[in-house]
């Protein structure tokens, strides 16, 4: 049976796989995937990792066809994942689970999450019985490991982890870029991991391949200090140097994406003090071009009579604008605004723009923002 390699951290993600029509997310090129996997698995390297909704619901079978009807099952690690947003009660869980299982053509996972938990999802999840069905699973042998994939704030995390110190590991969104963010939090989550014991799965190290396409400033930074480095390496290489680490997830489209990533994570070295220099001056690069100056100071939520948050829409503005649509910015939107006042809420009081330093026109972002994701 296969096993984790501590030196092997680089997680095969089923989310972008290469497409036949570049228009049409359900056109995977099986003969390519297929060239991959058959690289990948030569290297050493063993987790591969779906979900439910990936390439419309078409993911699961292309790593049925690439890589199970391929190879025995003792040879890889596949990970799969509940999709806990489309359950709406809890006789849904068994038969999405089944259809899984089907599209795979496996008996077990080695690897199975409740897929995007937060504090909305937390709460349906435990109303619909999802925890005790993860746990009934792994008693059965269907499942060796159960965990959470998680996009939400470092407190809900806690909770989470408090509620259930079963779950073996969580997977966090964790990238240079995000390690700081109040809305990803991601140097936070990993604490939070990291003080319940949790190992982590990293997904999105390269931010949706936001940090592989940088401006030309900050790529000349890394270009100027290692010339033959790709960006996507450095971002790759954060992630995988954080300590309890055990799989970084990069979801490779292309065989040159795949043969990058192998030629620094086959032998792979933690960042050095000084790259880590570098980054941080990539990072200050990348913040000085954010769309909305916001320093998240506060001080217009202090007095606002709606409570808005909106700092957090402002994060939330900015990575859309800087990262597109990679990042789920309405799923962000949705979370920041939960048990505060929407964008749309506002009064036009002017008490926030009374109290920003950075003299920002909140009243007239909040309207931008209102119309983007309230639509």
């Amino acid at each position: 049976m296969a096993e984790l390699n501590p030196q092997k951290r680089l997680g095969f993600g089923a989310m972008r796989l290469p497409l036949l029509n570049p228009d049409d997310p359900t056109s995977i090129d099986i003969g390519t995937y297929s060239k991959m996997i058959d690289r990948y698995l030569a290297q050493g390297f063993c987790y591969i990792d779906t979900a439910y909704p990936y390439h419309k619901e078409h993911s699961e079978e292309a790593v049925c066809e690439a890589l199970v009807k391929r190879y025995p099952r003792d040879a890889y690690l596949l990970a799969d994942k509940m999709p806990a947003f489309l359950v709406k009660g809890p006789e849904d869980y068994e038969r999405f689970f089944d259809t899984q299982l089907k599209r795979c053509q496996v008996d077990y996972f080695d690897y199975y999450l409740l897929h995007n938990m937060g504090r909305d999802r937390f709460e349906e999840t435990t109303r619909y019985g999802g925890f005790e069905f993860m746990k009934k699973l792994k008693a059965e042998g269907k499942v060796r490991h159960i965990g959470f994939s998680f996009h939400d704030r470092a407190d809900v995390l806690e909770e989470i982890l408090l509620a259930h110190p079963e779950m073996e590991f969580v997977q966090i969104q964790l990238n240079y870029i995000d390690w700081d963010s109040e809305i990803i939090q991601s140097r936070k989550c990993w604490e939070t991991a990291r003080r319940f014991g949790k190992p982590v799965i990293v997904m999105e190290p390269v931010k949706g391949g936001g940090l592989a396409n940088l401006p030309k400033k900050a790529a000349e930074i890394f270009r100027e200090y290692s010339p033959d480095a790709s960006p996507a390496s450095w971002a790759i290489r954060f992630a995988a140097s954080q300590e309890g680490v055990m799989m970084v997830l990069s979801g490779m489209s292309s065989p040159s994406q795949l043969e990058d990533n192998l030629s620094y994570m086959d032998d792979f070295h933690p960042l050095s003090r000084e790259e880590l220099e570098q980054i941080s001056r990539v990072t200050d690069v990348l913040r000085e071009i954010q769309a909305i100056p916001c320093t998240s100071c506060k001080y217009c939520v202090d007095e606002c009579p709606m409570n808005i948050n909106i700092p957090g829409y402002f994060s939330v503005y900015n990575l859309m604008m800087q990262y597109g649509q990679n990042n789920f910015p309405q799923m962000h939107y949705r979370r920041q605004a939960l048990g505060r006042g929407a964008a749309s809420d506002c009064i036009e009081c002017h008490s926030c723009e009374g109290h920003c330093p950075q003299h920002i026109k909140i009243m007239d972002q909040l309207k931008v923002i209102a119309d983007i994701f309230e639509k």
